[in-house]
């Protein structure tokens, strides 16, 4: 046999290298420690990455719901805000989320963080702050009512049982984590993700119920 076709084998005492049995070439302990720590830190810069940038897509972003106990959170949007300062420029992550428990109780938060996660979480917090009230009756609104915000109208109307929720994506999350099972939304104006979403709270919390109107009649 040739030495060309021996197969090195390293010996255990040889602290200069190792032997590759496969390729029968001599490769050593220093090149193979520097490779499987490139390879851990590689590894490791993957993962992180991906952790934080899950669901980078925007339209993916819209449909992440979280549950926390009763209350569930929806992530409208996401919006990257850049501060031009002395030294250069700062980038930050601006989220908006609709915190609700589907029994009459919606909000919504604004988080501001350098990272998207910590923004998310920041948005939540801010929304259990701000609970709004809003009355369900029969899975719908009492009455007909149109919200307002600067240059945003949301027009919020009743529906029959089994019409479903109409409306379009920032609204529907807001009527979905509010409880409502069969309504019709229509925007107009402005269509603004964060100014349509406060102009439906805003309809939303003017809404009475027949028993609060007659309520309010006997007290005059």
């Amino acid at each position: 046999m040739s030495e060309e076709n021996k197969k090195v084998t390293a010996k255990p005492g040889n602290p200069e290298g190792g032997a590759d049995v496969k390729t029968g070439g001599v490769v050593s302990a220093d090149a193979a420690l520097k490779t499987t720590a490139k390879d851990t830190r590689v590894d490791a810069k993957d993962a992180m990455k991906k952790a934080l940038y899950k669901n980078a897509g925007r339209g993916e972003r819209k449909r992440e719901e979280v549950a926390v106990g009763d209350i569930q959170s929806k992530l409208i949007c996401v919006n990257r805000i850049t501060k031009v300062v002395k030294g250069g420029r700062t980038l930050r992550f601006n989220a908006v989320v609709i915190v609700g428990d589907k029994n009459g109780r919606v909000a919504v938060g604004n988080g501001k963080a350098r990272e998207v996660s910590e923004a998310i979480k920041k948005a939540e917090q801010d929304g259990k702050k701000n609970f709004k009230t809003v009355p369900v009756v029969n899975g719908t609104v009492p009455h007909e009512v149109i919200g307002k915000f600067i240059t945003s109208k949301v027009k919020i109307m009743p529906a029959r049982q089994g019409h479903g929720i109409i409306a379009g994506g920032p609204v529907k999350a807001v009527l979905e984590l509010a409880g409502y099972k069969d309504i019709t939304a229509k925007c107009y104006g402005s269509t603004n993700s964060t100014n349509v979403v406060k102009a439906v709270i805003e309809g939303l919390v003017q809404l009475r119920t027949k028993e609060q109107v007659d309520k309010a009649r006997k007290s005059v």
